[in-house]
């Protein structure tokens, strides 16, 4: 057993034993973590941050004490010094391993910087925000008749706008008699009221016609990743998009991982909140810079996110949602100010409204995924799935709609698979492999062209080929499936099994080689025995959720499935099915809706209507836990085969043939025996 220290790497799932005294920035690089530095490790550029995790991490079997790493430096404290660290972050060339640790390389400390794929989707939106500007002409103040400016200000709406019951704040109230004297008593407001509120809440004030524009963000607070859309709040225009990682991700790669971390480590919800908040802060600063707008221009937010992530931004404690019966401390939607969350990059008088949950799992995520996509407005049975760390599951038509969450894990985005790592340039997002030579041929992000193609070396010659993110996954071990290298329960073949030398011997267990890297100086990019265990955990509970939920409307099939998330946009329906993903269903009725959550979250922030609808639609939603349901773990257990041992997927056997090979002996012919899977 290897006495050295043991260093995790988060988001990558990453690992290896350590010599006390390895700096980090090397144990990175040894693992191949996607770690930068472009000053030699001489504590100069600062591009190696890392951000040390400490307490207990129950799902690594780890307790990472406060001396895991060195002292603090006389480096680190002149760059300190010089440029400022952000609080709790370390430089990876001067911090050395002491003891077990987990390390988390923040998005900026990448190399590969991620490639937002939560893209907004075009929607075609009824206009009408909670938020709005008016332009008013106040009466100057007279002696002869003395009220103040507020309250004229307030008879200019009534008379100019019909609009009565204003709120104003202390922090615009200060703000109001300089703004009316600048503007010559003409002043533009922003004034908010809330589907539930009986005031209109008074947020800004400018000297005369403000012409600058107003917005409001739209929030998919996800496990893994932070997307958020830029709106127009007068056109409903999407300026902008962007997408950090969560880095609460150095806590837990999922959510019962943070909730232990939450019960183990006194204060731990309390250091997640803040890791989220100030990441949020990041984006929004971010996404304004990028359109450039000016950040306090942003006045209304809108958030989705399973009920963890829910209770975590908000600051309370998600103990309870770790443990049956799995209470939140509301299900109702939240609406406060953005100064009570701590966010400062944006005005800190915007409102903010996070969409309700539907239940102890299943949360405002799936509440926009289900206003965007209306299954209780379908004719037909649809399934819609949204795909990620925890993945949402709809199932319905006009009579009734069922709704789950399952624990898929971050595999799917690319986490703790061996060459795995987020959707960046040069990571490898789709591949074909030959049946019959058993070769592979494939397409990175950042380029166009197949690896077989002339001018492939060329064109992907400054990001090189870097590793292979959750698309790039999912159609490998497909791909591997169909083309013999790996039998039904999700062994790969030797290479004697399988006729190609692409199958390397790793220990007791085989891997699939798809890139070499020693032509280009890249890393070596390979399919583990370990990645095809990630992969199956993480579609058998994909599939074990449908399944349940199809049990509840007592049906073997739907008539259609909507794929929702990064992953419904990037996986070829072909592929998730092989996997065995999601049920069977004839592809052309398999459909992408884009990032369905995000798309929900825009139109409850541009229509304030659809606030009232979400909260009618949620209480009208059959709530199924899958954490307490008997048939959960049986439909787990058959969707562990590829596609399945228990359901024979007829329809998609009628279009593509598996091979029957089985590795399991140690016997077999190379390439194995082909047929056709019979239901």
């Amino acid at each position: 057993m290897n006495s050295d220290p043991l260093v995790i790497f988060t988001p990558s799932g990453k690992r290896g034993h350590f010599p006390v005294g390895t700096p980090i920035l090397t144990a990175a690089r040894q693992l191949g973590v996607d770690l930068d530095s472009v000053c030699g490790g001489r504590g100069i550029c600062s591009k190696c941050q890392i951000t040390p995790g400490y307490g207990e991490f129950p799902k690594h079997g780890l307790t990472v004490s406060a001396d895991a790493l060195s002292e603090w430096n006389a480096v680190e404290q002149r760059y300190d010094d010089k440029r400022g660290l952000t609080k709790g972050r370390r430089l990876g060339c001067q911090a050395t391993v002491q003891g077990d640790v987990v390390i988390d390389v923040p998005p900026e400390s990448q190399v590969h910087k991620q490639v937002v794929r939560k893209a907004a989707t075009a929607r075609a939106i009824k206009m009408d925000p909670a938020t709005r500007l008016y332009y008013l002409e106040v009466e100057e103040p007279d002696m002869h008749e003395p009220t103040g400016d507020l309250e004229r200000l307030a008879r200019a709406l009534k008379a100019q706008w019909e609009i009565d019951s204003l709120r104003c704040d202390l922090p615009i109230l200060a703000r109001l008699q300089p703004t009316l004297r600048k503007g010559k008593w003409k002043v533009t407001v922003a004034l908010h009221k809330g589907h539930n509120d009986k005031e209109n809440h008074l947020l800004d004030i400018w000297p005369g016609l403000h012409e600058g524009g107003l917005f409001g963000l739209a929030i998919d607070l996800g496990s893994t990743t932070i997307a958020a859309h830029l709106c127009d709040l007068v056109t409903g225009e999407v300026r902008t998009s962007s997408g950090i990682m969560n880095p609460q991700i150095r806590f837990g790669e999922d959510l019962m991982s943070r909730v232990s971390y939450a019960m183990m480590n006194p204060g731990g919800d309390k250091e997640m909140t803040n890791a989220v908040r100030e990441a949020i802060d990041t984006l929004a600063a971010d996404i304004a810079k990028e359109a450039g707008i000016d950040p306090s221009l942003i006045i209304e937010a809108v958030f989705v996110c399973n009920p963890v992530m829910h209770h975590l931004l908000l600051g309370l404690d998600p103990v309870e949602l770790g443990q049956a019966p799995f209470a939140l401390a509301t299900s109702e939607a939240v609406s406060l100010d953005a100064r009570d969350l701590d966010l400062s990059a944006i005005n800190p008088s915007a409102r903010l409204f996070l969409l309700p949950c539907i239940a102890g799992h299943v949360g405002a995520d799936a509440a926009a995924v289900a206003l965007s996509e209306q299954p209780g407005q379908s004719e037909d049975l649809v399934l819609v799935v949204d795909v990620g760390t925890n993945a949402e599951i709809l199932l319905g038509d006009k009579t009734r709609v069922l709704a789950c969450s399952s624990p898929t894990g971050p595999a799917f985005e690319g986490a703790q698979i061996s060459s795995g790592q987020r959707a960046a340039a040069g990571a490898i997002e789709r591949i074909e492999i030959d049946p019959d030579t058993k070769e592979p041929r494939f397409r990175v992000i950042g380029c166009n062209l197949w690896s077989d193609e002339d001018g492939f070396a060329r064109a992907t010659a400054q990001t090189g080929i870097t590793g292979i993110c959750g698309s790039g996954i999912i159609e490998a071990v497909a791909e591997m499936r169909i083309a013999g290298l790996l039998d039904a329960s999700g062994l790969i073949g030797s290479a004697a099994q399988t006729g190609t030398l692409r199958s390397v011997a790793e220990g007791r267990t085989n891997a699939y080689l798809i890139h070499d890297g020693t032509a280009d100086g890249g890393p070596r990019i390979t399919v583990t025995q370990g990645d095809i265990r990630a992969i199956q955990l993480a579609k058998s509970a994909l599939y074990a959720g449908a399944r349940l939920l199809m049990d509840e409307r007592g049906v073997d099939h739907v008539d259609r499935i909507v794929l929702a998330g990064a992953f419904g946009a990037h996986i070829s329906t072909k592929h998730a099915m092989v996997l065995g993903m999601i049920p069977d269903a004839p592809l052309d009725k398999v459909t992408s809706a884009g990032n369905a959550a995000g798309t929900g979250a825009r139109i409850a922030l541009c229509n304030i209507a659809a606030r009232s609808e979400i909260e009618t639609m949620v209480r009208d939603i059959t709530k199924v836990e899958t954490a307490i349901e008997p048939k959960f773990q049986e439909h787990f257990v058959n969707a562990s085969a590829i596609p399945n041992s228990a359901d024979p997927f007829p329809i998609l056997n009628s279009v593509v043939t598996l091979p029957d090979v089985s590795f399991n002996t140690g016997g077999g012919e190379a390439g194995g025996r082909r047929r056709r899977r019979r239901g």
